[in-house]
């Protein structure tokens, strides 16, 4: 009785519902299976992308080939991928990775710009207009005031990513 009540991660132990896996693959899910811990029945979708983009068999190969604590993770990475490879079938997570890398390059511009501004807005209200620093030039005597915002920003990088080639 007492072995009956024991539970495994995913289902119990003599349980008739098979996992996702052995659904999907039509077949008896035994109490050793390797695929049950990480694909319970209830996340059919789950194994579903898993087994489109690697297939089963490449996948119990990988689970057999790693220690029992490192095959969550193995399974978690292998779920993500295989998510977004039916995302994006060509670039997969590398497409993804890009994305972020370039949303990371926009925003790091934009802070650029608006720190800029800040350093403008805080040196117009310590130096009032009368006290502008100013520069003369060797060839001429007229003094030209300098603001923040004569500061460059270089712009031509922006949208561009370190993935581009």
């Amino acid at each position: 009785m007492v072995g009956e009540m024991k539970e495994t991660v995913g289902r119990k132990q003599g349980a008739t519902s098979p996992c996702a896996a052995c659904k999907l693959l039509r077949r008896r899910c035994a109490e050793d299976c390797i695929f049950a811990p990480y694909f319970p029945a209830d996340e059919p979708h789950k194994f579903a992308n898993v087994h489109k983009v690697f297939g089963a068999s490449n996948v119990n190969k990988m689970l057999q080939d790693l220690h029992e604590n490192q095959r969550s993770d193995a399974i978690s990475s292998m779920v993500y991928e295989a998510n977004a490879r039916v995302r994006d079938p060509v670039y997969g997570c590398v497409g993804a990775i890009s994305s972020l890398q370039q949303q990371i390059d926009v925003l790091q511009t934009q802070l650029a710009i608006t720190q800029a501004e800040i350093v403008h807005l805080r040196m117009r209200h310590v130096a009032p207009s009368s006290s502008v620093i100013t520069s003369t030039t060797s060839s001429s005597k007229s003094a030209k005031p300098f603001f923040a915002t004569d500061m460059l920003v270089d712009q031509s990088n922006i949208g561009e990513s370190l993935w581009s080639c």
